[in-house]
């Protein structure tokens, strides 16, 4: 009788063809089955594969919260209210220091912190009481600009426009660079959350210039506040005898 694995159990009752037919049994147990079930069954290649970018799949925190966040109204802006159907309506508006702006027939409405949508939302509902579905365009007529803060040991401390993407390296050249005093490894970058939070993120500029990478080399954001702080031999140097002091001092290593 010819053997076939696709039954490989089929044998007849004589002893002497016994033995190859449990040896096919067994290449059809260890080889072939185990193709078998993988053919039913494949599992996609990658399927437990975290994502680009994360740990284990989930996405870690980020400090800039939102990456394109909507404009929100802040003190000083000034707004133009246009109403399709009622032009005897059209006004411009501050924000006051308060939050407040003063608005035509109606009571003062509080607007700062709020984007354009969430204004024109309230303006609506607001005349919507004695307007028939008031359309209103809102307009954003002038505004704060985008600025950043350079602090601490840099050669120009101060507030600058924030023009176009720039990142922290840019940024502290922007201020002039660093000072003889400054700690390098220590930059410390604050960005506000919201009116009652606020992110830190320690960088090692020193690093990243020396080894050439700068995947760490943030991206500002308005607002944001760079604070370079004192290296510990500056601290230290009014201790220090004058003569002793060129043994002591090498910014470079800060």
């Amino acid at each position: 009788m010819k053997y076939s694995l696709l039954n490989p159990f089929r044998y007849p009752a004589t002893g002497a063809r016994k033995t190859p037919a449990l040896l096919l049994g067994a290449v059809w147990i260890f080889f072939l089955s185990p193709l078998a079930m993988f053919a039913t069954n494949p599992e996609p290649v990658g399927a437990n594969t975290a994502k680009s970018g994360s740990a284990d799949g989930v996405d870690g925190p980020v400090l800039s919260g939102d990456r394109h966040p909507l404009y929100r109204l802040r003190a000083s802006d000034v707004v133009d209210l246009t109403f399709a159907f009622a032009p005897e309506f059209n006004q411009s508006v501050t924000v006051q220091p308060d939050g407040f702006v003063s608005l035509k027939d109606l009571p003062e409405m509080y607007a700062e912190d709020m984007t354009l949508p969430q204004f024109q939302t309230s303006l609506q509902k607001a005349y919507g009481e004695f307007l028939h579905d008031p359309e209103i365009t809102v307009v954003l007529k002038d505004f704060e600009k985008p600025y950043f803060i350079a602090s601490g040991q840099v050669t120009h401390p101060g507030k600058y426009e924030l023009r176009g993407n720039v990142t922290v390296i840019e940024a502290l050249a922007i201020a002039g660079g660093f000072t003889d005093a400054a700690k390098h490894s220590q930059v410390v970058l604050f960005r506000r959350i919201s009116n009652e939070t606020a992110e830190a993120r320690v960088l090692d500029i020193k690093k990243m210039l020396n080894s050439r990478d700068l995947n760490e080399d943030v991206e500002l954001k308005p607002g944001d506040l760079l604070y370079v702080p004192q290296n510990t031999i500056s601290k230290l140097r009014r201790f220090l005898p004058s003569s002793n002091v060129g043994a002591y001092w090498n910014p470079a290593q800060f």
